[in-house]
């Protein structure tokens, strides 16, 4: 049986909106280089072909994939988050002590990870280190250039 996954609402439109890419306009796609190489001729000695059918079978395996996904997903309801400490969905706002930098991230599931939106993944040293904390409590957090010293300033989601 397949793991099941939480995502954000906007997550889980994403893998829906790629589903629908992969199979109303790159499977027929796909499906039009394969007969365009076969009526090439000999399909013995025709890279076109080989590499339409090794194309064909990698986007099948994605959609198959997908499928997947979208039918494990549980939808985390951001309504019902707790803003009272740092959870999945927080959005948290702190400041790194020993540089006097403030940061603001927010905690996703690992699949929505994007660190040039500000969304780190809940399994990074970071996410790690917050998750549970309240505003005004002060984390230790390990990562790899040693530890860092953060007090948590605002938590939203």
């Amino acid at each position: 049986m397949a793991e099941v996954k939480y995502y954000s609402e906007e997550g889980l439109q994403k893998l829906k909106e790629e589903l629908k890419q992969l199979t109303t306009i790159e499977r027929p796609a796909i499906s039009a280089a394969i007969a365009e190489a076969r009526d090439k001729g000999d399909l013995s000695e025709n890279a076109e072909y080989d590499a339409a059918k090794e194309a064909q079978g990698l986007l099948e395996t994605r959609i198959a994939n997908l499928q997947t996904l979208i039918a494990n997903a549980r939808l985390l309801d951001e309504s019902k988050l707790d803003t009272s400490k740092v959870l999945l969905l927080s959005k948290v706002e702190f400041e790194n002590l020993a540089l006097k930098k403030k940061m603001v991230y927010e905690i996703v599931p690992e699949s929505e990870a994007n660190l040039k939106e500000g969304k780190i993944s809940v399994t990074s040293p970071i996410a790690k280190g917050l998750l549970g904390r309240k505003v005004g409590e002060i984390a230790e957090i390990v990562v790899p250039v040693g530890t860092m010293k953060v007090k948590i300033t605002k938590i939203t989601r």
